[in-house]
């Protein structure tokens, strides 16, 4: 895949261990791109968390760099990499600090001096960009695990980051809450903002990311458009993943294509098309089946 330019985010990090001894992360170097719609796959305790978390620095290397917007990231600085990667959690409500949805959202403009009332109009545009305007008086922690995620993200959208990093937007929501929630990714994708999330959805990551990375042990094992990963039987099988149902219900079927489906509305176009060239035959005047 050709990118333009430097990277956004670029992450070198010989070795995260955690203070029990853990190795969380070893041998990674990861870049963000202008425009990138990432999706990080593999299964529970592969590091995708903890790569996630050193994006924007909330986790440091034990032994490595990481630079954002071309600024090295230090102890004292380490400011610009959270307000240049917005983190949105997995658990919403760690992020949910406010009396109100508003108040929530404006938070974050306020410890950087914003003045309220232009806070208080950042935020309302934030909230109306995943369309959640109509939460501005809610109290989040009774929100839905769908609106808070909205809320979560409104809440780094306000601070105009040039990442947003999101683990696990899914988790836990029913499917019309998914879909809305993947909606407004795809929406900030469209805006200019690169994503980076972490799923183990993998029909999401096939539907949405430009580039696909998988973890195992701690590493990216392997990256690339969806189409290269997900057909990458070895690669899967070390990650331990199985490809999306489209991909699986393809090859079961035996369909042949110049351009193999990774998503539902791949399969649906690729047999749509096969149907259109080898119509059913019409049965005979006689009702014999012969013409």
């Amino acid at each position: 895949m050709s990118r333009d330019g430097s990277p956004l985010v670029d992450l070198q990090c010989e070795a995260h261990t955690y203070p029990d001894g853990t190795v969380g992360m070893h041998d990674i170097d990861f870049s963000v791109y202008p425009d990138e719609l990432i999706a990080i796959v593999g299964g529970n305790g592969t590091g995708k968390s903890t790569l996630l978390e050193h994006l924007n620095a909330t986790l440091v290397p034990d032994d490595g760099d990481l630079v954002v917007d071309g600024t090295p990231i230090t102890e004292d600085n380490r400011a610009h990499a959270r307000k240049e990667v917005g983190f949105v959690f997995q658990d919403a409500d760690t992020q949910l600090v406010a009396p109100t949805v508003l108040d929530d959202v404006m938070f974050g403009l306020q410890n950087y001096g914003v003045p309220d009332e232009e806070a208080r109009e950042r935020a309302r545009e934030a909230l109306g960009t995943v369309d959640a305007s109509h939460l501005e008086d809610r109290i989040p922690h009774y929100l839905s695990g769908g609106e808070k995620r909205l809320v979560g993200l409104a809440g780094v959208l306000v601070l105009e980051p040039s990442v947003i990093v999101l683990d696990e937007p899914l988790a836990g929501l029913d499917p019309e809450r998914s879909r809305l929630v993947a909606d407004r990714i795809e929406q900030i994708h469209r805006e200019g903002i690169s994503v980076v999330l972490a799923t183990h959805d993998l029909e999401f990551a096939a539907e949405v990311a430009d580039r696909v990375c998988v973890m195992a042990d701690g590493n990216v094992v392997g990256s690339g458009t969806p189409r290269d990963v997900f057909y990458d039987d070895a690669l899967l099988a070390e990650a331990n993943l199985h490809p999306p149902s489209a991909v699986r219900v393809a090859r079961d079927a035996g369909l042949e294509a110049t351009t193999p489906p990774v998503t539902e509305a791949d399969l649906v176009s690729l047999l749509s098309e096969a149907h259109d060239l080898d119509p059913p035959r019409m049965p005979a005047p006689d009702g014999s089946g012969h013409d």
